[in-house]
């Protein structure tokens, strides 16, 4: 077994190092030629994960062609708005039996479309997975017990991801419902921004909780209009990214809301941040399906405003004490369930 990681931010180096943790040879390729040269000068990561040195079977390398023929399976985790480019680049050296998975956390703009459907469209005929979890990079570097999920319709590739990645301390867990996995590791971004600025105006921890318990709610009635299975936001890929996101200072996207709670601008906070913050990005793209499918998400809805249409922390949580009291958990149905019990 050979793998090849596509992408050499901190959460494609820290899965290098669980691979190759595990015994099976990892090519980590990256763009940069700066930052080939810094981690074969320093044994690690600096610019994304340092502090970490790479496990010895990790091989860095800027030759696209030979990572991907060369491997049995391919983890790519770009960013969801260089995706579809990867996936072009890759196409023609990737061979029909390599299982290829997505572990980026995100949606296409303005298409709407998930990196799983990115994949199909780019590279026709593969076999294709997602993987998606409360996993944040340095706590998986560090060794800290964490679980994930694997989804695709290939219960094949998901027994392959499973041997490869399964470690004392990383759990993998697997899945059929692709969209509901990935949906929930592209929204809980959204949520997190908000959370990161309660949590910077000391909003308190009864709020804090009724933030991400409504954000799930809202993230899976609009998963389950898009056709993805609500019950899967209660495993690892739902309320466990969310969680994690939504409450960890390691999270970027709570990073940022923190930062804009605290006086910056959007662009500042950015700036400041020097991560990518996926949460912005997908914020744009599901205000535009959520209009189109009508789907009721009032938080999302006032984080929109607050960014793009110079509204305040006070119009989310306004928003959210004013917003109609329906169903707590709405895919339940709590009638059904007192029949039965």
């Amino acid at each position: 077994m050979q793998v090849a990681i596509i992408g050499s931010g901190n959460f494609g180096t820290a899965v290098a190092n669980i691979v190759s943790g595990n015994g099976v040879p990892a090519y980590l390729w990256m763009r940069d030629p700066q930052q080939f040269a810094e981690i074969e000068k320093y044994g690690e990561n600096r610019r994304y994960l340092p502090g970490y040195p790479l496990e010895e079977k990790v091989t860095p390398t800027l030759d696209l062609q030979l990572a991907v023929s060369e491997s049995d399976l391919l983890f790519v985790t770009v960013p969801s708005a260089s995706f579809r480019e990867m996936s072009i680049e890759l196409a023609p050296f990737v061979n029909k039996e390599t299982y290829i998975v997505s572990g980026t956390k995100g949606v296409e703009a303005p298409s709407f479309k998930l990196m799983s459907q990115i994949l199909e469209e780019e590279l026709p005929g593969r076999r294709i997975g997602v993987i998606s979890g409360p996993n944040i990079a340095e706590e998986i570097a560090g060794g800290h017990f964490t679980g994930t999920v694997v989804a695709s319709r290939d219960p094949a590739l998901c027994q392959c991801v499973q041997m490869v990645f399964a470690s004392d301390t990383f759990r993998v867990y697997s899945s059929e419902d692709i969209f509901g996995v990935e949906l929930g590791g592209a929204l809980k971004n959204i949520y997190a921004i908000v959370c990161g600025m309660a949590a910077r105006l000391e909003v308190g921890q009864n709020t804090i909780a009724m933030l991400i318990t409504r954000s799930l709610a809202e993230m899976s009635r609009f998963a389950e209009s898009m056709g993805a299975n609500p019950y899967t936001f209660l495993g690892l890929a739902g309320v466990g990214d969310l969680m994690v996101t939504c409450t960890s200072p390691l999270s970027r996207n709570y990073q940022l809301g923190f930062r804009i709670a605290g006086g910056l601008s959007l662009h500042e906070a950015m700036n400041e941040l020097g991560k990518l913050a996926e949460g912005v990005n997908t914020l744009h793209v599901v205000h535009q399906k959520r209009e189109k499918l009508g789907v009721y998400m009032p938080l999302a809805e006032a984080l929109f405003r607050v960014l793009f249409e110079h509204g305040s922390m006070d119009e989310v949580i306004n928003g959210l004490m004013t917003a109609e009291q329906q169903l707590d958990v709405e895919f339940a149905k709590p009638t059904t369930w007192g029949a039965t019990n």
